[in-house]
Order: structure tokens, then sequence, then C-alpha cells
């Protein structure tokens, strides 16, 4: 099943902005996607966050592709190898629905930017009683985001550089924190402050992820004093040091090993002295590579629903 409504003729997606032509079943542009969401894995999924993950998991949906370049991305097979199967909306509502069957917190859509508007058919389809999660490397384009507005209830993005250098070095994006900056503003305006339910489960508000990179503690220092500055009220912060070795080959020395104690207690105390304590920091035993789920069709197959 297809639905040709979907066609790109022009794709503006995305900060790329590549224009190119994409229909349901090929496209040319910069993240190298159809039209038609290609998926990698969608199951329940404990690594998130414990207001994401909960007890009983959260309900990930993987999506292949990607509009970034990064040379440490753990997720390589479907971002860059861009290994998946694509679905039509019909099937990925009823994957929604499969993930709330079998006891998702919220569905978890993970690197979604590129199918925005196959992500909104699938939700006009079959809109799940559980938070909708828009889990995003945060090079967004304010103008894409706006078209979510209503069916997102809790957005997680990344704000990985505010080093414009590093971020073309290491993700061949010099404009990221451009984009990332306002889009992050953006999703917070959207949703409001961060608001849990009894379990400790977000139902709404923003949940904004940085990985501390090993040699790279002044570009987080510059990140933390962003959002000092800009954080709005009630917004949260994931401060992440489980930076995981996955390419063979980095660029830079220093990719090749995890941060280490004095990296992690450099950019503690700056946490501590700019006050952004609302959220978690995530512990440097989580760098490893059991956390990297399987990429293997697992919850994708299932009988596409008859059109109409």
């Amino acid at each position: 099943m297809t639905d040709v409504s979907l066609s790109l003729a022009a794709c503006r997606l995305c900060p790329r902005r590549c224009g190119a032509e994409r229909t349901p079943e090929a496209g040319k542009g910069r993240c190298g996607m159809p039209a038609l969401p290609v998926l990698a894995r969608a199951a329940l999924h404990t690594g998130e966050e414990p207001c994401i993950s909960g007890t009983r998991g959260s309900g990930a949906v993987f999506f292949s592709g990607c509009p970034l370049g990064c040379v440490y991305c753990q997720n390589q097979p479907i971002s860059h190898g861009r290994f998946g199967k694509a679905v039509s909306p019909a099937r990925l509502a009823e994957i929604f629905r499969e993930l709330e069957a079998q006891g998702a917190h919220n569905i978890n859509l993970v690197n979604p930017t590129h199918f925005v508007p196959a992500i909104l058919a699938a939700l006009e389809i079959y809109h799940p009683s559980i938070p909708i999660v828009y889990n995003s490397s945060g090079y967004e384009r304010v103008e894409t985001l706006r078209l979510l507005e209503g069916a997102v209830d809790v957005y997680l993005p990344d704000l990985k550089y505010a080093d414009s250098e590093l971020a073309a070095r290491l993700s061949r994006a010099p404009d990221y924190f451009d984009y990332a900056a306002p889009a992050i503003l953006e999703m917070a305006r959207q949703t409001g402050p961060m608001r849990l339910d009894g379990d400790g489960i977000a139902q709404r508000g923003t949940l904004v992820r940085h990985l501390l990179l090993p040699g790279h503690t002044r570009n987080t220092i510059a990140v933390l004093d962003w959002l000092r500055e800009h954080k709005p009220d009630g917004m949260w912060l994931s401060l992440m040091f489980q930076y995981t070795p996955v390419n063979p080959q980095p660029p830079e020395p220093a990719l090749a090993r995890r941060v280490t104690p004095r990296e992690c207690r450099k950019v503690w105390d700056a946490l501590l002295e700019r006050g952004l304590t609302d959220g978690y920091v995530q512990d440097r035993s989580s760098a490893t590579a059991a956390y990297i789920p399987a990429f293997d069709l697992t919850g994708v197959d299932g009988v596409e629903p008859e059109e109409p």
C-alpha cells in the first residue's frame, strides 16, 4: 500500500533544505529516504531516561536515514547504512496500536524529522491514548516543528553543539546550533513545562539531551551557558556521560575513548554552578554498546492494511 499524496516534489523538511524529490518508494535527498517511513525496529525500549522508559518501557519506533552525518553515531547501520523497511502510514498507525497494547508508556519516534508528513498521516489514522514523544537530533526547522503542534506531547531533542566548527567536523553541519537553538525554544513553547503523571512518566514537556564528547568539555560548557541564559522554566536537561566509541577510525584520537572521570567532574561542577538541576545526569558506567538495540526489523513486519 502506498499513498502518493506523501510524495515530496522538493523536500525542505530539515535544515538541509536540499529540495530533493522524494516519492513513496525512492528519495535522492541528503537523508536518502523515500517519502514513506522506513523503520528498522519498533519495540519496547528501556534505555531512555526514567520519565520516558518507566517500568514497562517506551514504545520506540526507530526510523532510518538521517539529515546529519555524525562520525560517532551509535545507530550507524540505520542512520548512515539506511537499513530498514518502508511501511505505509496505515501500517505505522498499526505499529503504534501494537506498542500501546504491549504496555508502552509512550510512542517514542526516534529520528523522525524527515518523515513528519507520514507520521502525521499515521496519527490521523490512529492516535494512541499514551503520549507521543519526538526523539530528535535537535537539527530541526521551526517551520517543520510547527506542523507537529498538538500532535506531539513530549519533545526529546539533542543539543549536541554550541561550537559550529566542531559541528562541521563531527556532524557535517556547521549551522547545527543556528537551527537547534530556536528549534528547542519552539519545542518548549509548544509543550510548556515538564509534567509527569503519578508514576513519574512524562505526559508533556521538553527534555533536552546533551552528550559530553571526550576531549570537548568546552563545547559542553558552552551548551550549559546557553541553557542558563535561555532555558524556559520547566524545561529539563539530561546530561549524558555515556559516550561509547563505535567508529573504528574516528577523525580524532579522543573519540576512540570514553570520557574520563576528570572530564565528568569538570562538567558536573559547571552544571551545578549554573543551577541546571532539573532533569538527569546519566552515569559514566552506562557507556556500553549493550544499550544499542538490535536493528533487525523487530515489530516492523506485519500485514499492510488494505486500501479503503
